[in-house]
């Protein structure tokens, strides 16, 4: 009788840690119905390092799940003039390159409401340690003072490489995801989970 007691108390002990836990994630998931959300993102396709030839962007794959989830606008960052190589050697080469003219390349498109947005998520990948030069024409085109910036990247083990500070925008800057660019291409549910369980813990 006495054991069936115990066992019966630590039953109740353990559904009650259960819920109290389910309570919290539900506390903590950030709510993003009263925030103005732009997803902007630089992606290639083309031959990629551990993926091969692809269709869709390693960060665009990622830029769409937080979209989807944030009910943000998605605003790809694209050149005027693309001449960005489509096999993976000559990419690192032309990439390289301008980098070291700490090149601005003009970019497709204005956001004519960018002033509406109180979030601003930033996606790419992860070039020689650095961002994309075209992130930074994007970056130097707005006025972020005021608004959050919620940076990710797509790499393959390099981590965010320190480019996650953007310091020089004046927005408050939030905690960033680094996700590795196979993993957003060939496993969607892994990728989907990692994205939401930032999403959530972000304090906004």
């Amino acid at each position: 009788m006495k054991l069936k007691i115990i066992l019966m108390i630590i039953v109740v002990f353990i559904v009650g840690g259960l819920l109290t836990m389910k309570n919290y994630r539900e506390e903590q998931s950030t709510d993003y119905s009263d925030k103005k959300v732009l997803v902007a993102y630089f992606s290639r396709t083309g031959e990629q390092y551990s993926v091969g030839n692809i269709t869709e962007g390693n960060t665009a794959i990622v830029a769409k799940i937080i979209a989807e989830k944030t009910d943000g606008d998605l605003f790809e960052i694209q050149v005027v003039d693309d001449n960005y190589p489509t096999t993976y050697k000559e990419l690192t080469e032309y990439a390289e390159k301008e980098m070291q003219e700490n090149a601005r390349p003009e970019i497709v498109g204005e956001i004519e409401n960018f002033a509406d947005y109180d979030v601003v998520f930033i996606g790419y990948p992860i070039w020689w340690g650095d961002k994309p030069m075209p992130v930074y024409t994007f970056i130097e085109n707005y006025d972020f003072n005021g608004k959050f910036i919620v940076p990710f990247a797509t790499h393959e083990g390099s981590g965010f490489m320190g480019t996650q500070g953007f310091a020089e925008t004046g927005a408050r800057v939030l905690n960033g995801l680094g996700i590795y660019g196979h993993v957003a291409q060939t496993n969607k549910e892994q990728t989907e989970k990692l994205v939401t369980e930032w999403l959530d813990n972000l304090n906004l």
